[in-house]
């Protein structure tokens, strides 16, 4: 529900406030040349912002869990060559193996409860060969579960740091899960 109400309301027809900021947030970063990641874990939600992106004539790339390899590849290098300014992905689907120094700006729809993943999801645009500063965005609706999760990551982060330093690097690659 903090998302989108047509999430859960199939007759929905109303509008959104964080769907109506992010895609303010999308034209603003175009109109200032941005190249822009947008993230969700719904894919639910991506399509309800392919809707509304489909109204104001966009084009994006857009990729979810069940896009097979050689489109991501496609997609990737045609939008790491200057193609396309927007590129939607489902949070999963971004999290490991894309190279997307096209982008400069990354916007979070939604929190997830790991901070990891959020992390491995916006390092798509930090790799080697990304010459631009690149910003990220959090969509968090304000006195909502949102917010909660966003202190649960903010918790989880606070324990990992107590627990162990980048000096321990060594260490963590070789724990066990009953570690």
């Amino acid at each position: 529900i903090c998302c989108d109400p047509e999430l859960l309301f199939d007759k929905y027809n109303g509008s959104s406030a964080k769907r109506q900021a992010c895609v303010e947030l999308i034209q603003s970063a175009i109109e200032g040349e941005h190249k822009i990641l947008v993230f969700s874990q719904f894919t639910s939600m991506l399509e309800i912002i392919r809707a509304s992106l489909d109204e104001l004539n966009y084009e994006y790339f857009y990729m979810e869990g069940s896009t097979k390899v050689a489109e991501r590849n496609d997609y990737v290098k045609r939008f790491n060559a200057g193609e396309g300014q927007l590129f939607l992905i489902s949070l999963k689907a971004g999290g490991t193996g894309l190279n997307l120094t096209g982008a400069d700006t990354g916007i979070h729809f939604d929190p997830w409860w790991n901070p990891a993943v959020e992390d491995q999801a916006t390092d798509r645009a930090h790799r080697i060969g990304q010459k631009k500063k690149v910003y990220v965005v959090k969509l968090i609706a304000s006195d909502t579960v949102e917010e909660k999760v966003l202190a649960l990551q903010r918790r989880k982060q606070a324990v990992i740091a107590a627990t162990v330093s980048t000096s321990d690097a060594a260490i963590v690659e070789k724990l066990t899960a009953d570690d």
